[in-house]
């Protein structure tokens, strides 16, 4: 479905705000984004004197210490290419991007997901269609065919992959030795994990509720064991209506498991870029992360002996949600600015670079015969039960960003007591209609 640019602009308004005092430009903080050499939009991107083609690009500040190295060394060793980088949280760089579109002020190229935050921007006609270059190059010998279709919307492909992402339960192997506990295998095993956990001061589960994604992590997994693995998919396809009893169990255990203090006070205020920190000082025992939590263990200089990683036990076969990342490509670039956008990533993934600075990295690349990371045993659990268990599509890429707003807001009010589970499943299927009926 085409989206209307005037929904563009209502974005655009409800963020304006909050990106008047500046996007996050790190986890925690509400500055500026953060660049080396100042933030270039796609406009000021051009070719000087036929000679230096500037490219801007947008990415995580998460992953901000390999991508300068990588700007040092690859604008060092390509004299007619100048790559300048603009850096912001999660939910930062979904904002800035999204303001960005409706002012036509796009950078060169931009992170992005899978899912229906990738598509937005082509279904507006904002990223430049990769398939002829793609062939051209033969990108289907360097890429996994998953990873090229998870990028590739309507016939299009609108990225180049950056990782394919899945997320488990991780959790302290010693807090759960200390109180002689074993990986769950059955739900009703997780429960009185995280009852034992309770009793005895330790927050089961560290999970945080601002902007929504981080709780929906826990709440996708209860659909998913209530719902079963068929009628699950059919709910994120809206082949099912959210108005169903399932759906209404889920947000019951949810709701139990916030009135038991199974997350950690204040949660639903809390910013999910800083759960890490309750499991780590051993305030907390889980969180559900995806693979790249090895490379956050490392770079937090924390004990990777003490963690690891199960398949909470939903019940079928245990699946594990999953995503994709790429970057997308403005649509105004010229042949000579995907080239050297295409030059710089392809530097930014070779196998010797992210040897150096595998911990800020989502391992394994989703290319062909992509190694393990040394040192990040869970990685090589998660993509082997993966394997096994299969996967889901995680909430947030399956729903357009408006109806993951209402899933959002579901999810803080039950938590704050102001509406019924019940009211909840309602109200997720009222967003999915009124999305269907533009």
């Amino acid at each position: 479905m085409k989206k209307k640019f005037m929904s563009l602009a209502l974005a655009t308004i409800l963020v304006a705000s909050a990106l008047l005092v500046g996007c996050q430009g790190s986890s925690t903080s509400q500055e500026s984004p953060k660049t080396e050499a100042g933030s270039k939009n796609n406009e000021e991107a051009k070719t000087t004197d036929g000679d230096v083609t500037e490219i801007s690009f947008w990415t995580l500040s998460t992953r901000q210490d390999a991508v300068e190295a990588a700007l040092l060394r690859f604008n060092a060793e390509n004299p007619d290419v100048v790559v300048t980088a603009s850096y912001y949280d999660t939910d930062g760089v979904k904002d800035a991007c999204k303001v960005a579109a409706s002012s036509n002020t796009l950078p060169n190229m931009w992170f992005n997901w899978g899912g229906a935050l990738g598509s937005f921007y082509t279904e507006n006609g904002l990223t430049y269609d990769l398939t002829e270059f793609a062939a051209t190059n033969g990108w289907s010998d360097k890429f996994l065919e998953s990873a090229l279709g998870l990028c590739t919307f309507d016939g299009q492909l609108a990225g180049y992959p950056t990782s394919f992402n899945v997320l488990g339960t991780y959790y302290r192997k010693d807090i759960f030795e200390q109180h002689n506990l074993a990986e769950p295998t059955t739900f009703e095993e997780f429960e009185a994990v995280c009852a034992k956990l309770k009793e005895n001061g330790i927050t089961p589960i560290s999970t945080a509720g601002l902007y929504g994604w981080h709780v929906m992590r826990v709440v996708e997994l209860f659909i998913e064991h209530y719902a079963g693995e068929e009628m699950h998919d059919k709910l994120g396809s809206f082949q099912e209506s959210w108005d169903c009893q399932p759906v209404i169990q889920a947000l019951t255990k949810y709701q139990e498991f916030c009135e038991k203090g199974y997350f950690p006070d204040g949660f639903i205020t809390a910013d999910p870029n800083d759960t890490n920190m309750a499991v780590f000082q051993g305030m907390a025992a889980m969180d559900v992360q995806g693979q790249w939590w090895d490379g956050t263990i490392i770079q937090n200089g924390q004990d990777m002996n003490n963690f690891d990683v199960f398949a909470l036990p939903t019940g079928g076969t245990n699946r594990f949600s999953s995503f994709a990342e790429m970057v997308q490509f403005n649509a105004h670039n010229s042949e000579k600015e995907i080239e050297a956008c295409v030059r710089f990533l392809n530097f930014y993934q070779s196998p010797d670079f992210v040897a150096e600075y595998a911990e800020y990295y989502n391992l394994p690349l989703p290319i062909i015969g992509a190694a393990m990371p040394e040192g990040q045993p869970n990685v090589a659990k998660l993509m082997e039960m993966s394997q096994t268990n299969g996967t889901f599509t995680i909430t947030d890429q399956a729903f357009p960003p408006e109806v993951a707003d209402v899933l959002f807001g579901v999810q803080e009010a039950i938590a704050g007591n102001t509406m019924t589970p019940t009211e909840g499943a309602k109200a997720i299927q009222a967003g999915i209609e009124a999305y269907q009926a533009k």
